[in-house]
C-alpha cells in the first residue's frame, strides 16, 4: 500500500525537480510484491518471494526528455538522484514532440472504485498456497500410466501505484492477482512426448478456481496421442479460446502510434474504413468492475473510455499517445487498450466445431510470425482434424498461412467462451477458406 508519507515524498520530489531546472515532469511511486511456489512431481521445486518499492520520474528539460528510476527513497538520496537526472537529460538530443498530455485529457477522479484489490491478500496462509499447487500436481501424477512428469505452480501478487504530473494529474491504483498452473508430460508413440497445460487466474482468492486444473492439463496432453500431419489444403479453421488472441495481437499491434508513425502497419490510412467483415466488432471496455485490465487512466494519466475499436468491420481508432500524436500531427487518443471484448454469440466451441464439414481445430500455435507492414503471417499449429462436425484426428507439425486482413474478412462465426480472467476477452473463432500446409 502507498502510505500518506510516501505520497508526500513523491510530491516533494516533484517540487524539487521543478525547482532545479526541470520545466515539467511525470512521476510514479510503486510498491509491488509477489510470491510463487513451484512443484515438480509432488515435490517443492522452487519458492520465491519478492517485494519492490521505487520511484520513476520522466523529466522534460529544455525540449529534451529523460526517464529514470530508483529504489532509494530517502530524501537526501533523491536530491542527488534528481539533480543527476536533470543534468544527464541536458546531454540528450532535443525532441519537441516529447511533452506531457493536454491536461484536459486527464482522468479527473470521482469515479466508483474498480474493486481490483483483494483485502484478504495478506491473510492467506502460505501452507494453503503450497497445498493448492500440490493438489494441481496430484491431479496429474499417477492418474494415467502414460504420465512421465507433472509441474504445477501457485503465484500471487499485489501492486500499488501513485502518479503525478506537473500539469495537474494525480492518480492511484491498486490490484491483486492469483493464479494456478499445471502441465503434464506423457509418453506418446515412439519418441513422442506430448505435453499440455491449463491455468486459472483471478483478482480475488475466493474467485480463483482451485479444482480440475491438473485434470484438464492431463486431458489435453492425452488428446495429443497419435498426432500426425494431414494433406495440405484450404479449409475452415476453428481457433479455441485459449489461442484466439494470437490472431488478434498483430491487428492490435498495427494500431499503435509507433507502427503508424513508422509506416510499419498494415492498417495504415485505414481509419474509418471497412477493413474486416461485419462480424468483427471489438470493444474496449475499461471500466468493468473486478476485471483484469480495468483502469480509469492509461500510463500517461489520460482518461480511458468505453469505445468500439472495430464496429461491424470498420476501424474506429488508433492507439495514439502524446508523443506519436505530435509526431503525426493528429489528435491523441489512448496509449493502449484496456479490456478488449468481442460481444459473445450463443455458440460454444462444440457448436462451432459441429458447424464444420472439414477443417482444423487449432489448440496451439508453435512459432511463426506476422509481418507488421503487410499483415502476411505463417504460424505452426497443432490441434485436430474436423470431419463432418466431429474431431477425427490429432494433428501437429502443420502451418497456417495467409494475410490478416483476408483472414478477418473470412470470420464466419465466434463463440461465447472468452476467458473472463483475461484482459483480452476473445472467444473461440471460426474462419472460412484458410490455407494449411502439411503433407
Amino acid at each position: 500500500m502507498i502510505t500518506t508519507e510516501q505520497k508526500k515524498t513523491a510530491q516533494w520530489a516533484m517540487d524539487y525537480a521543478l525547482k532545479n531546472g526541470c520545466q515539467s515532469a511525470r512521476l510514479g511511486l510503486y510498491n509491488n510484491s509477489n510470491t510463487s511456489f513451484e512443484i515438480r512431481d509432488m515435490k517443492i521445486d522452487r519458492l520465491s518471494q519478492a517485494s519492490e518499492n521505487g520511484l520513476s520520474i520522466q523529466i522534460f528539460v529544455d525540449g529534451k526528455f529523460g526517464s529514470y528510476s530508483t529504489n532509494r527513497l530517502d530524501k537526501s538520496e533523491l536530491e542527488s538522484f534528481i539533480k543527476n537526472a536533470i543534468d544527464s537529460t541536458r546531454y540528450l538530443a532535443e525532441d519537441k514532440a516529447r511533452t506531457l498530455p493536454d491536461p484536459a485529457l486527464y482522468f479527473k477522479g470521482d469515479k466508483p472504485d474498480l474493486e481490483l484489490y483483494d483485502n484478504t491478500f495478506e491473510k492467506i496462509n502460505p501452507d494453503d498456497k503450497v497445498a493448492l499447487a500440490m493438489k494441481v500436481c496430484d491431479e496429474i501424477m499417477g492418474k494415467n500410466e502414460r504420465v512421465i512428469s507433472s509441474n504445477s505452480s501457485y503465484s500471487d501478487g499485489d501492486n500499488f501505484g501513485y502518479y503525478l504530473t506537473s500539469n495537474g494529474f494525480e492518480g492511484h491504483s491498486s490490484s491483486s492477482y492469483y493464479s494456478l498452473f499445471g502441465s503434464a508430460s506423457i509418453k506418446g508413440d515412439g519418441d513422442a512426448r506430448p505435453e499440455s497445460y491449463w491455468y486459472e487466474s483471478s483478482l480475488f482468492y475466493d474467485g480463483l478456481k482451485k479444482d480440475g486444473i491438473g485434470t484438464r492439463a492431463l486431458e489435453r496432453a492425452l488428446g495429443k496421442l497419435g498426432q500426425t500431419k494431414i494433406n495440405s489444403g484450404k479449409m475452415q479453421m476453428v481457433v479455441d479460446f485459449m489461442n484466439s488472441r494470437q490472431l488478434l495481437s498483430p491487428v492490435i499491434g498495427a494500431m499503435y502510434g509507433a507502427a503508424i508513425q513508422q509506416k510499419n502497419s498494415f492498417l495504415l490510412d485505414k481509419l474509418d474504413q471497412k477493413v474486416f467483415n461485419a462480424n468483427v466488432t471489438i470493444v474496449d471496455e475499461p471500466h468493468l468492475i473486478k476485471s483484469s485490465g480495468a483502469r480509469y487512466f492509461d500510463n500517461e494519466g489520460v482518461a480511458t473510455k468505453h469505445q468500439n475499436i472495430f464496429d461491424a468491420g470498420i476501424l474506429k481508432t488508433y492507439f495514439i499517445d502524446t508523443y506519436h500524436g505530435k509526431k503525426l500531427d493528429v489528435p491523441q487518443t489512448i496509449s493502449s487498450p484496456s479490456i478488449l471484448t468481442l460481444p459473445p454469440s450463443d455458440k460454444d466451441l462444440n457448436a462451432l466445431v459441429a458447424a464444420v464439414d472439414k477443417g482444423i481445430l487449432v489448440t496451439g500455435f508453435n512459432g511463426g510470425n506476422c509481418n507488421g507492414t503487410t499483415g502476411d503471417f505463417s504460424y505452426g499449429i497443432e490441434g485436430f482434424l474436423i470431419e463432418k462436425g466431429k474431431l477425427a484426428q490429432p494433428i501437429n507439425e502443420m502451418n497456417v498461412t495467409g494475410n490478416m486482413i483476408t483472414l478477418w474478412n473470412n470470420l464466419a462465426a465466434f463463440g461465447n467462451d472468452a476467458r473472463k480472467d483475461s484482459s483480452w476477452r476473445i472467444p473461440s473463432l471460426l474462419f472460412d477458406n484458410v490455407d494449411f500446409s502439411g503433407i
